[in-house]
């Protein structure tokens, strides 16, 4: 359920948690049992978000209405790129002395044949 915040004219603002079909009801104060209505006196929580989901949720929503074209897909990510060219990336691998092979990164606790 999400967090409404809600401003009482006597006891101040207060935040509660409520389904959203009731997010435009008014709500009792729980100090003084005033029905006071919903405001909104802070920034939503995408606000807040880590710049990476912040730019994700920006690309999802520029591309959603109007997705790039081919040629502009192309321009971007040329040959080769990594994050889309469906080659998977070299794996680490290590030799020791007596020739066995060892992929560090992989599964550390397995051993190599």
């Amino acid at each position: 359920m999400p967090v409404y915040e809600y401003l009482c004219d006597e006891c101040g603002p207060f935040k509660d948690m409520r389904p959203m079909s009731e997010c435009d009801l008014p709500q009792d104060c729980p100090q003084c049992e005033a029905e006071s209505p919903r405001v909104i006196l802070t920034a939503p929580s995408f606000f807040c978000m880590p710049s990476e989901r912040r730019k994700a949720h920006a690309t999802n929503e520029r591309s959603a209405h109007a997705p790039k074209t081919i040629d502009q897909y192309k321009a971007a990510h040329g040959p080769g790129c990594g994050c889309c060219s469906g080659k998977k990336p070299a794996r680490l691998m290590t030799k020791s002395k007596t020739g066995a092979k060892g992929f560090p990164t992989a599964r550390p606790w397995m051993i190599s044949h």
